[in-house]
């Protein structure tokens, strides 16, 4: 009777094993007989066909408002404007002048332009931006790191001390490139290329540019007649120096200038403290022009060696048209100086604008944002405004302010505006000391140490491309210090790509699941069976054979620490490869043909639609037996297992 029982339990378990063996060569099939993947051309004469269909099923008219409402988001949300959002950003629009009208004289300043052009460029590219744009919360205007960008760039071309109507000329220009850069970025959906600023590139290059910010500030904190075009710390040190040892200087510049930078600080400290006190680090700045510009004005300073902005033009933003230099011999080298600004400058707008989305829960899109960037720039250009961007310091004030629609951009810029046509007269005495000091009390935001910390903590690789873009930001030029850091970034996505990883599995206990046995020590290696898993994207020219080669040594390596015997199989497992090329299949059968020789079955686990159909259509699946194909590492390591050892050929090719 045992012997009975016996005979029958081992019919069954041969039965389960044949229904398994079929079970798993149908899964194969699966694998083997799926359809071609779409060609490119095909995806895209889809792609065109279902556009077509969408357009069909609107009537011309339709579709011409449709687009309409996707260039101009105000069609769109205009029609549920209610006189309660009005209330709230008429608010904030007066709160976000406030601040406003101060930063942008100091930032013309900084842009070495007179102090009307910061004020133009709060006024026109917030107009655009506020029909075109989608962004609910993003405050429009000149930022500290663009006009940085400007006054260093430019000044390489044409220095404005020597021709300073040839230096704006130059900078209308190549804010003309900016927009159309932009633009273009938006219209052919080329956002991806802002990417390439990776995050850690620009903490790094923030910080280094609010430092060399900060020090070209002491020019007019100190009172400095001669100063250096160049950025870098040591050549700003140097002329600071000199300047000291060599020209009469007056401390009242930097009492008055080193008091209301104490004073702005100070209101913000409050504002932090108390949520409902916001609205005073906003007017803090300007608060602190019309009281330093009335000491001045009744103490009579500027004779005893203040500086003061004198004259002063104002008015509606004037046309610049004919002031653009497109047959200047230096274009190549401003369409360069335009396109770094678009870079930098999309940059700082989308990642400020998409952090108040996400605070909103709304959704933003990165493509018409450029292009309503782009146009805000090339109208800009034409009336008078250097490049424009999103502010993060005046967003947050008319995010705290409460404002509900870019309505509050509106506000800001008609208060602008009237500034400019009655209240220019009046900021004749203003001291460019507080200039200097209201620039300087926005620096803080820009350095960010703790998100510095927080990078070398979590990637040691992204640190080194922060402290790099800071570093040439620093000590070379703002130039340097964005090729340095998108050279490492790109270094690192190009190590990544020829240089890729290749991990050893294990099943982990008790499961059919398959992982790294360095990061899983408790996964368990099978007898004979190597399972290799390749960690990229791509099996290429570019990594094939040094892939190849990896797996080679691995094989040899684990051979000689295994206690029984040689590899007798080896599981490529290609989860990972999404894509291969002609290089990567040569380099396969290769692999193939070098482990036969080793006495060593290759076997293929879990290629990708696109991967298996090339393999297919090269003959390599031929050449390496339909049998050693299988749908999921687990599959061909339990095939390899019901497989005798030494008798390899018993599966089914």
């Amino acid at each position: 009777m045992g012997s009975l029982a016996n005979e029958s339990f081992n019919i069954e378990l041969q039965q389960l094993d044949a229904s398994t063996d079929t079970a798993r060569n149908q899964r194969t099939q699966w694998l083997l007989t799926s359809p071609n993947p779409p060609s490119f051309f095909h995806q895209l004469i889809s792609s065109v066909k279902k556009n077509a269909d969408k357009t069909k099923k609107q009537s011309r008219n339709g579709v011409f408002f449709s687009f309409l409402k996707g260039l101009f988001p105000i069609l769109s949300w205009g029609r549920n404007y209610k006189g309660t959002k009005f209330k709230h950003d008429i608010m904030a629009g007066l709160t976000l002048a406030s601040l406003c009208i101060p930063q942008s004289i100091g930032y013309a300043n900084l842009a070495k332009l007179d102090p009307q052009y910061g004020l133009y460029t709060s006024v026109v590219p917030p107009l655009i931006y506020a029909v075109m744009g989608s962004s609910r919360e993003i405050a429009i205007g000149p930022v500290a790191v663009v006009s940085l960008l400007i006054s260093a760039l430019v000044s390489k071309i044409i220095d404005p001390a020597v021709d300073h109507i040839a230096y704006r000329n130059l900078v209308f220009t190549a804010t003309f490139f900016t927009g159309a850069f932009q633009a273009v970025f938006g219209l052919f959906r080329l956002g991806f290329l802002v990417d390439f600023l990776s995050h850690a590139a620009i903490v790094g290059f923030m910080g280094g540019a609010a430092i060399v910010i900060g020090l070209q500030q002491l020019k007019g904190l100190l009172g400095i007649n001669h100063f250096t075009t160049k950025t870098d710390v040591v050549s700003v040190l140097e002329a600071v120096y000199k300047s000291l040892h060599n020209e009469p200087w007056f401390p009242l510049n930097f009492v008055l200038g080193c008091s209301f930078l104490i004073f702005i600080l100070m209101t913000r400290f409050i504002g932090k403290r108390n949520k409902k006190l916001f609205w005073l680090p906003a007017i803090a700045p300007l608060l602190s022009v019309v009281l330093s510009t009335l000491i001045v004005y009744l103490t009579k300073a500027d004779q005893h060696g203040v500086k003061i902005v004198k004259h002063f033009k104002g008015g509606i933003n004037p046309s610049s048209l004919h002031q653009l230099q497109f047959n200047s011999p230096h274009i190549g080298e401003i369409a360069k100086i335009g396109l770094i600004c678009a870079i930098v400058a999309l940059t700082e707008a989308i990642a400020v604008g998409r952090s108040f989305a996400s605070m909103k829960g709304y959704h933003l899109d990165g493509n018409k944002e450029m292009v309503a960037m782009g146009c805000m720039n090339l109208v800009g250009s034409l009336t008078s405004c250097y490049t424009a961007t999103g502010s993060f310091s005046r967003t947050a004030v008319n995010f705290s302010a409460g404002c509900e629609t870019v309505v509050s951009n509106i506000v800001m810029a008609i208060t602008v505006l009237i500034s400019l046509e009655l209240l220019t007269k009046l900021l004749y005495y203003t001291p460019l000391a507080i200039l200097a000091s209201i620039i300087i009390s926005a620096l803080p935001g820009l350095i960010d140490i703790s998100e510095a910390f927080h990078i070398w903590k979590v990637d040691k690789t992204d640190f080194i491309i922060c402290i790099a873009a800071f570093l040439g930001v620093l000590f070379g030029s703002v130039e340097i210090g964005l090729i340095i850091a998108v050279g490492i970034s790109f270094g690192k996505i190009i190590l990544g790509t020829i240089r890729p990883s290749v991990e050893l599995q294990g099943r982990l206990p008790g499961t059919d699941t398959f992982c790294d046995i360095t990061q899983f020590p408790v996964a368990t290696e099978t007898q004979g069976i190597l399972i290799i898993r390749v960690n990229n994207a791509s099996l290429c020219f570019a990594n094939a054979n040094f892939i190849r080669g990896r797996i080679l040594n691995t094989v040899t390596s684990r051979s000689e620490k295994q206690s029984k015997g040689k590899i007798r199989i080896l599981v490529l497992d290609m989860s990972s490869v999404m894509s291969i090329d002609t290089s990567g299949i040569v380099a396969l059968e290769e692999l193939h043909r070098e482990l036969v020789s080793q006495g060593t079955q290759l076997a293929i686990a879990n290629p990708r639609w696109k991967v298996i159909n090339k393999l297919k259509v090269a003959k390599f699946v031929d050449e390496l037996g339909k049998g050693w194909i299988f749908l999921s590492v687990g599959d061909a390591v339990d095939a390899c297992l019901n497989t005798k050892m030494g008798d390899l050929s018993t599966i089914n090719c």
